[in-house]
């Protein structure tokens, strides 16, 4: 008997996507019947205890990532399910391996190519499976939800790595150090025509030699080509205002998020998001039809992205500057033909307001501005190495996990250091995704002789890893350690006083403190109500001067050093 090889969608009416069990078993027996191309393994375990699976394609059967890479051979990455809500990736993929097993004229058009997969990541999420936690969606009849066992969104955690999965997943991603990433979703928001948006790694922020082929070269080849496959792409419809006439941006794809992380490894990564108010069939062809594209052209490109990403690679330490935070650049737009619906103002049949309305029987097509450049908002310039204390182990083994190396140091010695030290800091007013993540921050340099312990660690710049070290060690990256919470300790004093002594004592500082008296009496000036408040005076002063100053406090315990000097 001829084995069915049709996926659950395909037997299907078009309208259902495949279990976690479904899909597994499937992958399981793909890989089992053609082991000579395919390859599937456990890659870790999800907080739910699930296993999460990937995979290999390889048309000559080398599923050794060391060889490959040593081959210059190019690293396509597909990954799926991260937010299990928006399956229609899961049900590609499968179909996707399934036809290069079958098909031996689609394996032959892979090339030396090696495609690597994830199934489903969010394993928690499938499982968790209903019909209702995406408002307003079209299909499938069931589908999974986008928080984990520990009601994570995994794609907010890749610097963070507060889950399991998340670690799975950078092993993965950095043993294989794929050249190209994408991965699929399904977007929310206005009502137009087109079913595939997308959002690319933000050519201005992924930056340097693979930033401009990526601007000029792959993201056009990719719109021609989806147009020409009948399926007119548009980007990511992030509106500037209200709607999409009035313009829409490019998506600043911050390290949180699948994309931007995929750039801190010089990664070019893609976020399709198809259209939720479109019929699970079109999203599903739509993001099949987007994969096929995107690993045409990597096929055919991967020598020319393989060269800009060593380039890159080792411009970063040498850089006289890094950026670490973008703005958009509001003062130029491109222009793009979009396809949409004409919005309405209609009132509100639940309250005094008025609300918006796409008319789907008003359809246009014209062009709308296209804001997609990004200006540096912050940046740096990298030091020649990084020393982390050793009682920080958290921070270094996320380090670690991510293929950064690191030195422990032998003995004590005095190091020349410079370190960051918080003058003003601000988190978010609520958690987000289990972390009180700092949103404005102010910072000033502050040179020391450190007491390096041995066991310290030292970060070296100069290696492939450079750009993920800066942008997560240094506290103003928009996604540092710093901001996600992991040295949260720093900021709170240990000692405090008995006001009743310290009244004398506040006295006497600020005699011999010239400086510190002089910054009281601004302070008693800017806050004149506050100045008649005994707990907000001497909290000033203890706070303020020299002489109980706390050197640790709200020093940031990354240090940058300019020179190795010997520590190498």
């Amino acid at each position: 008997m001829t084995q069915d090889w049709r996926t659950p969608f395909e037997r299907g009416n078009g309208n259902q996507t495949a279990t976690w069990q479904e899909c597994i078993a499937f992958h399981r027996c793909l890989a089992g019947a053609f082991p000579q191309w395919l390859s599937l393994a456990e890659i870790g375990r999800s907080d739910g205890g699930t296993p999460i699976h990937g995979g290999v394609f390889s048309a000559d059967g080398e599923f050794d990532p060391a060889r490959v890479k040593a081959a210059g051979r190019t690293v396509f990455f597909n990954n799926n399910g991260i937010h299990p809500g928006e399956p229609e990736g899961i049900d590609v993929c499968m179909a996707l391996l399934r036809d290069l097993c079958l098909d031996e004229e689609k394996r032959r058009a892979l090339g030396d190519l090696v495609l690597i997969y994830i199934p489903a990541y969010n394993v928690d999420g499938v499982l968790d499976r209903a019909d209702t936690s995406r408002v307003n969606q079209v299909g499938p009849e069931q589908f999974g939800f986008r928080g984990t066992a520990r009601h994570l969104d995994l794609n907010r955690d890749f610097i963070k790595a507060a889950s399991r999965s998340a670690w799975a997943f950078s092993r993965f991603f950095t043993t294989w150090d794929p050249d190209v990433m994408v991965d699929t979703h399904t977007s929310n928001g206005a009502d137009y025509q087109h079913v595939v948006t997308l959002i690319p790694t933000q050519p201005d922020k992924l930056g340097g030699s693979l930033g401009t082929f990526l601007r000029e070269r792959m993201l056009p080849a990719l719109y021609e080509d989806m147009n020409a496959r009948g399926e007119p792409m548009c980007p990511y419809v992030n509106t500037v205002k209200d709607t999409p006439e009035e313009g829409i941006a490019d998506f600043l794809d911050l390290p949180r998020f699948s994309t931007g992380y995929a750039a801190l490894h010089h990664c070019i990564g893609f976020m399709p998001e198809t259209h939720m108010l479109k019929t699970f069939a079109q999203r599903y062809a739509g993001t099949r039809h987007l994969l096929d594209s995107a690993l045409a052209f990597s096929v055919r490109e991967g020598a020319e992205i393989r060269a800009r990403r060593a380039v890159d690679r080792a411009a970063v330490a040498g850089a006289p500057a890094w950026p670490l935070q973008w703005a958009l650049d509001e003062t130029q737009a491109a222009r793009f033909r979009f396809r949409g619906y004409r919005a309405q103002r209609l009132p509100s049949a639940l309250g005094p307001w008025t609300r918006l309305r796409y008319d789907r029987a008003a359809p246009f097509e014209e062009d709308i501005p296209h804001h997609d450049r990004y200006r540096v908002a912050a940046q740096v310039a990298p030091p020649a190495a990084y020393l982390l204390p050793q009682a920080w182990p958290e921070v270094a083994a996320r380090l670690r996990l991510n293929g950064v190396e690191l030195r422990a140091l032998a003995a004590d010695r005095a190091v020349a250091a410079e370190a960051w030290h918080v003058v003003e800091d601000e988190k978010a007013p609520r958690p987000f995704e289990g972390e009180h993540l700092h949103t404005r921050l102010e910072l000033r340099a502050e040179a020391l002789t450190l007491q390096a312990r041995a066991g310290d660690w030292l970060v070296p710049l100069g290696r492939g890893t450079d750009r993920y070290v800066i942008e997560t060690l240094e506290p103003q990256g928009a996604d540092s350690f710093f901001r996600w919470g992991f040295f949260d300790a720093v900021l709170d004093r240990k000692e405090t006083y008995s006001d009743y002594l310290f009244e004398d004592e506040a006295l006497n500082v600020l005699e011999a403190e010239p400086d510190t008296r002089a910054a009281f009496e601004a302070w008693k000036r800017a806050n004149p109500a506050l100045a008649g408040d005994a707990e907000a005076v001497l909290g000033f002063i203890h706070r303020h001067c020299r002489r109980y100053a706390e050197p640790a406090w709200r020093r940031i315990p990354v240090y940058r050093l300019a020179e190795l000097g010997g520590l190498a």
